[in-house]
């Protein structure tokens, strides 16, 4: 009996590894970008609609915890000043977002909905867990190797329930295929383009996106020369195929929001390309 209960247990834990290294290897490779799926319910919209979303509350809440002086350039979010009181209210604004009725919003409107909603839901879960060195140990994802919050379903819109991934990946980057929208969205972290200090707004939005872009551009941690070599924000990596589907197709993009400086040195240059990206909290420090 003592073999046959041996035998078990070792067919056990190799039935387990075996698991294990199954999950592993079908696991995403860690910064591969999900890709860009439309989610056919979300094109609904309505062209003739002239109904405005008031995103008032929140453009009072960024103002209020938006840090946008900082020496380095990167825009910081004062968590740690955050009152029960603010997170009151900015819990009542997604509130009130997941409240409006979104099929019957025209498309820039809409635009500027899906925006706002992904910055306020990801300064919340940052709130809800803070503090954390990183939002990527927020790991309230389903699944055994679940990295950070994106995967969790955290809201229900039009009665569909979302999560960060679902916003970005199967509304906003399909729906609108504009490679701009990767300098609105926020991950919280100090590589990512900036969380503005003001809402995004449908009556301004491509204005927005491409001042957004230009900042990004032609700050270092988005486009720089180290020792000769072209180091790119690792957004450009992971969403190349947004960015024209190769490493010249990315140059293009950034000649198109490069100051001269900057455009020059890439016209100049042949090669490809290294990436880099900083996952820490993008949080201002505590006074």
């Amino acid at each position: 009996m003592p073999c046959v209960t041996g035998r078990a247990v070792l067919l056990g834990a190799l039935l387990l590894a075996a698991l294990l290294l199954a999950a592993l290897l079908l696991a995403p490779a860690a910064g591969a970008a999900p890709a860009a799926e439309a989610w056919p319910r979300w094109e609904v919209h309505d062209p003739a609609s002239t109904r405005r979303v008031d995103h008032a509350p929140w453009a009072r809440w960024l103002g209020a915890h938006v840090i946008t002086d900082s020496p380095d350039g990167i825009h910081r979010v004062a968590y740690g000043r955050v009152s029960p009181a603010d997170r009151a209210a900015l819990e009542a604004y997604v509130r009130d977002l997941v409240a409006v009725p979104v099929d019957g919003l025209n498309r820039d409107e809409q635009l500027a909905y899906w925006i706002n909603l992904y910055n306020a839901l990801t300064v919340q879960v940052v709130l809800a867990h803070y503090p954390v060195e990183s939002i990527r140990d927020i790991d309230i994802s389903p699944g055994w190797f679940a990295d950070g919050p994106w995967d969790a379903r955290l809201l229900t819109v039009a009665g569909e329930r979302l999560s960060l991934n679902d916003i970005e990946h199967r509304i906003l980057r399909p729906l609108w295929r504009d490679p701009r929208i990767h300098y609105a969205v926020n991950c919280a972290s100090l590589g990512c383009p900036n969380l503005q200090s003001v809402p995004y707004d449908a009556q301004r939005i491509d204005a927005q996106l491409d001042a957004a872009a230009r900042a990004f551009v032609n700050h270092p941690r988005g486009v720089r020369f180290a020792d000769g070599e072209l180091v790119v924000s690792s957004i450009y990596a992971w969403f190349q195929a947004d960015f024209g589907g190769t490493a010249q197709g990315v140059i293009r993009h950034l000649l198109a929001f490069a100051e001269p400086t900057l455009a020059e040195r890439l016209r100049r240059h042949a090669g490809g390309f290294d990436d880099a990206y900083d996952w820490r909290l993008n949080e201002a420090a505590a006074h």
